[in-house]
């Protein structure tokens, strides 16, 4: 009985893809001409589902990482790192984490490859994007979400 309901269950990567890249650098060249370049740099990190068809599942991990000093913006890169995912079998709270955390996780570190390289062909130091806990995240993000309809809930 449970190897029927095993074998009722698939994940698979059909696909993995880079769907978008966005590279700026609005100060060069004079940004190369700094002596003490220490910029603040920001992530941003967010994931995005689609049901393709049947049991096809687009995921989209989307990382946007902005490095600037005061004002001025030195680099901006964006890019949507994609998988196609067959998913079958799994419902509810398994299949939120499989969305939510297991995809991401296979993608970062195409997306980390990818910014990395990009980042240090745009003329910039070497970029290290550490590692990131989306198990963590998605917890996180479930009990944000939780808080939210318990507010709502007591609203009405």
């Amino acid at each position: 009985m449970a190897e029927e309901k095993a074998a009722e269950k698939r994940l698979s990567i059909g696909k993995i893809y880079l769907k978008d890249f966005s590279f700026e650098s609005p100060q060069a060249p004079g940004v190369f001409r700094q002596a003490d370049w220490k910029p603040k740099t920001d992530l941003n990190l967010r994931s995005t589902h689609t049901v393709v068809e049947g049991n096809h599942h687009e995921i989209v991990l989307t990382v946007t990482v902005e490095a600037k000093s005061e004002d001025k913006t030195f680099f901006l890169a964006e890019l949507q790192q994609a998988g196609l995912f067959e998913i079958m079998g799994y419902d509810g709270e398994e299949l939120g984490a499989i969305i939510g955390s297991f995809c991401p996780n296979i993608l970062f570190p195409y997306a980390r490859e990818t910014l990395a390289s990009l980042i240090q062909k745009g003329g910039f130091p070497e970029f290290v994007l550490q590692p990131i806990n989306f198990d963590a995240l998605y917890i996180q993000t479930k009990q944000q979400q939780a808080a939210q309809q318990a507010q709502e809930a007591e609203k009405h």
